[in-house]
């Protein structure tokens, strides 16, 4: 009879110590799964927030900066910074034409959409668009903004003087 018994006592100990076993891996496996989840959502996020905020950060490029960057920049569209040179300045039937100069390095915008009023030479601007074509040098914008504040002069004294040397 102790035979039988034990045998009996061995099937039952052998289901019992898989059933805690099966409890165990289904409660894990939804857990995991969350876990998992909430780490893709958390990448995912995280993906977006550098994108937007890494092309915000950069606000625009300057004038050496495009132009050094000119095969990687290729068409996007970016903001570009630079003082508006002297005498180059020309309507067109659609917008303007003039040239962008930070020292010895220039870009020739060409701009569709009309210039704001206190848009001048030797004045520093903004202009938004992109290359023409790569490695063409010519900007084509369809929006230029004026800086013409005294507070931005005074924080960014290098970027906004003019060609002639003055300050505007």
């Amino acid at each position: 009879m102790s035979e039988s018994t034990n045998s009996g006592t061995s099937q039952e100990m052998k289901p019992e110590q898989g059933a805690p076993q099966i409890a165990t891996g289904s409660k894990v496996r939804p857990r995991l799964r969350l876990a998992m989840v909430g780490v893709i959502l958390l990448l995912a996020v995280g993906f977006l927030l550098v994108k937007g905020l890494g092309s915000s950060l950069d606000y625009f490029k300057t004038v050496k900066e495009a132009k050094a960057s000119e095969t990687q920049l290729g068409t996007s569209v970016f903001r570009l910074e630079g003082v508006v040179e002297s005498g180059t300045i020309s309507q067109t039937t659609l917008g303007a034409r003039f040239t962008l100069t930070q020292g010895t390095s220039s870009i020739r915008v060409v701009n569709q959409g009309s210039p704001p009023q206190l848009f001048k030479a030797t004045m520093p601007v903004i202009v938004v668009g992109h290359f023409a074509a790569n490695g063409s040098g010519v900007f084509e914008s369809n929006q230029i903004m004026v800086k013409h504040s005294a507070s931005y002069i005074a924080q960014h004294p290098g970027r906004v003087t003019a060609g002639d040397g003055s300050k505007n």
